[in-house]
């Protein structure tokens, strides 16, 4: 039957290189915080292991074997890559390195987070962050099962598997071409849109529900003339004067606004609730929540900032 030979630990191998670098059991076992009996017995139990002699000893003189040559580079190879792990890992509990996969709205990952990305950068070099722009529902189903350590959307229609903290208010707008007679106003009511067609998002967007809740409510029979899934694809079809659409403020940083005007909706005046998005029951990494606290820093800091065009949580409205 073959030997069935067990291991060497690194405690071994460490205690090996040491008495291989110093060839004094005395130096060794100081070096090592241990009795030189105690070193003794960690080296027999690594010959015994390999079954073979790693030192030759005497009285006076210590000896790496040709097994002890062989095994040498082997354990310096070993030890220094548990070492160079072990360091990796400290660094990744931490939070000074890993991997953040964030899935977000498409508007909120070009208008709210790369600010927040670039102050973290400064503080967690380490730390490689991955984006991920998707419609709402999948955002929550990556949250869910894990394969996003958080998201930023609307909040789920049936919470449960994801938590969702509200920190933001989207602003819907009017968008109009820059031609059309109501480009020359300041602010419109829904009503507006019994004038126009009108170019809604698709359906599976998280815009087009709000949209289609204030028209009913408002008792708005209007169906959408046009429908665009990509909402660029919605701002250049309003330019090129095919009709208006209502908005989110956040989204116009995903258009080519040179062709189309802005204008204040009110009347009702309707808002999207933005939130961060985590598993429930489950901790996010040492870097997600660093990241997730400069997050919350940087979207506080943009309620001061002027030309802000988002009202958080907390406070009023920023005036347009």
């Amino acid at each position: 039957m073959p030997v069935t030979r067990t291991a060497l630990t690194v405690n071994e191998l460490e205690a090996f290189l040491l008495l291989a670098d110093t060839c004094n059991f005395r130096q060794a076992a100081d070096r090592f915080h241990i009795s030189q009996p105690a070193l003794s017995r960690i080296i027999q139990s690594a010959e015994r292991k390999l079954g073979a002699r790693l030192f030759d000893r005497s009285t006076r003189h210590v000896a790496l074997t040709p097994s002890g040559e062989e095994l040498l580079p082997i354990a310096r190879r070993i030890v220094a890559e548990f070492h160079d792990s072990l360091s990796d890992l400290s660094e990744f509990v931490a939070g000074r390195k890993g991997r953040i996969t964030i899935a977000c709205l498409p508007s909120a990952a070009a208008a709210l987070l790369p600010r927040a990305m670039l102050a973290f950068e400064r503080t967690h070099p380490r730390v490689t962050l991955a984006l991920v722009p998707m419609s709402d529902e999948y955002v929550q189903e990556r949250v869910a099962d894990g394969r996003a350590d958080f998201g930023m959307s609307v909040a789920p229609a049936t919470p449960g598997r994801v938590a969702f903290e509200p920190v933001a208010q989207d602003d819907f707008v009017l968008i109009c071409s820059a031609n059309d007679p109501l480009a020359s106003r300041v602010r419109v009511d829904w009503r507006v849109l019994a004038s126009r067609p009108l170019v809604a998002s698709g359906s599976s967007s998280s815009i087009r529900p709000l949209v289609d809740r204030v028209l009913a409510e408002t008792g708005l029979a209007i169906a959408p003339k046009y429908e665009a899934t990509n909402i660029s694809v919605v701002g250049a079809m309003v330019a090129a004067g095919l009709g208006v659409a209502p908005v989110p403020r956040l989204a116009l940083c995903l258009m080519d606004v040179r062709g189309l005007a802005v204008l204040k909706l009110g009347r009702p005046a309707v808002h999207r609730e933005l939130g961060i998005l985590t598993r429930s029951g489950r901790s996010p990494s040492a870097a997600a929540s660093a990241f997730l606290a400069t997050l919350r820093a940087e979207l506080g800091d943009r309620v001061a900032a002027p030309g802000a065009n988002i009202s958080l949580r907390g406070t009023r409205p920023v005036a347009d």
